[in-house]
């Protein structure tokens, strides 16, 4: 060291070299491990790198001012973290204390030719924007292990008279999974209030709710996520003005808008026409060939959509959706629940015997 430093100086830089190292891994096995990001993992490495580096430049000086039994901080209450979002948020808040501290410290005039207080400005503002992206991923990675079974689709046109929140309740008491409303009748004052009122009722029922379309609709109702097709707003625009822990779903019929939409960070993609519709004539079929092959190449979840019903639904799970979106199949029966009831039957029948 070219100037003196203090005793009581090393040990701060001591503490908070290892908060921020222990803080930044922990951080960086959550990425690499529960999300498989590369992208993150990878800043949070080199971050915590450079970082105790650049702290580790007082050598064994550090580990010769340590002294663990004697810190009257170290018996200090700890709160106990109930979940895994509250832990990164507090792993986070830790490195970013710590670097607010050696930022401080590099600012006196025995640190300031060894420490430069730039770098931990720069890399504390980093870690604010690491910190959102990790728990947004993660918020988002909760509602999505809820995309499973049946998505049934709310489709005002198909159902006719009948009401949106009576036929969205008898369908999660047959057994759905994931409500979707698609509108494309009414206003958007009378559609937030149908959205609220599904919205309300999924959240009791513990069920995702997705918006088509409308991302205003989305955000004011509260919704899970959204959805949206090739020709609605870009999936970057989408993302950009959505709450960091909403889903966002995207139609494909091609195994390039598949992969584009993955790439471009779409939370699950709808795979379709499986079969010919009822619903939309015009669609183009793509078929189970398609499905399986949009399976092998994407890892994020997929939803099969077209024409599918208790006769192949069964198919069509074995063929790899993670879920199978059905509209006239449920909304056409007199019975709403026992066709649903029907439909989970033939995906449990698929699903145990693999």
């Amino acid at each position: 060291m070219p100037v003196y430093v203090s005793r009581q100086t090393l040990r701060i830089i001591d503490a908070n070299c290892n908060r921020i190292a222990e803080g930044l891994r922990f951080l960086e096995d959550i990425a690499r491990f529960l999300l498989n990001d590369v992208e993150i993992t990878q800043q949070l490495k080199t971050m915590r790198h450079n970082l105790v580096k650049s702290l580790s430049r007082f050598g064994t000086a550090l580990l010769s001012e340590r002294d663990s039994e004697a810190d009257v901080g170290a018996r200090a209450e700890i709160s106990h973290q109930q979940d895994l979002l509250s832990l990164v948020t507090a792993n986070a808040k830790r490195v970013e204390e710590a670097l607010r501290v050696a930022e401080e410290l590099s600012k006196l005039p025995d640190l300031s030719a060894t420490l430069r207080s730039k770098d931990f400005e720069q890399a504390r503002f980093n870690l604010y924007t690491l910190e959102k992206m990790l728990l947004s991923r993660l918020m988002r990675q909760q509602k999505l292990k809820q995309l499973t079974g049946l998505y049934v689709i709310i489709d005002t046109q198909v159902l006719g008279p009948r009401d949106e929140v009576d036929a969205a309740r008898e369908a999660i008491r047959g057994g759905a999974k994931v409500i979707q409303l698609r509108d494309k009748q009414h206003a958007k004052g009378e559609l937030l209030t149908i959205a609220q009122k599904l919205k309300d009722l999924c959240y009791k029922s513990n069920t995702l709710f997705i918006v088509n379309d409308y991302l205003d609709i989305t955000v004011a109702a509260e919704a899970d996520g959204l959805h949206i097709g090739q020709e609605d707003l870009p999936l970057s625009v989408v993302r950009k003005e959505l709450p960091i822990d909403k889903i966002v779903g995207l139609s494909t019929t091609t195994l390039g808008q598949a992969q584009k939409a993955e790439a471009e960070g779409a939370d699950y993609i709808a795979v379709g026409s499986i079969f010919s519709s009822l619903t939309k004539t015009s669609a183009n079929v793509v078929g189970l060939k398609h499905l399986n092959q949009v399976r092998k190449r994407v890892s994020i979840p997929i939803v099969a959509i077209g024409g599918i019903n208790k006769d192949n639904v069964g198919e069509v799970m074995a063929a790899g959706a993670d879920a199978a979106a059905v509209i006239s199949a449920a909304l056409t029966q007199k019975d709403i629940k026992s066709a649903i009831r029907q439909l989970v039957q033939e995906i449990d029948k698929k699903t145990k015997s693999h």
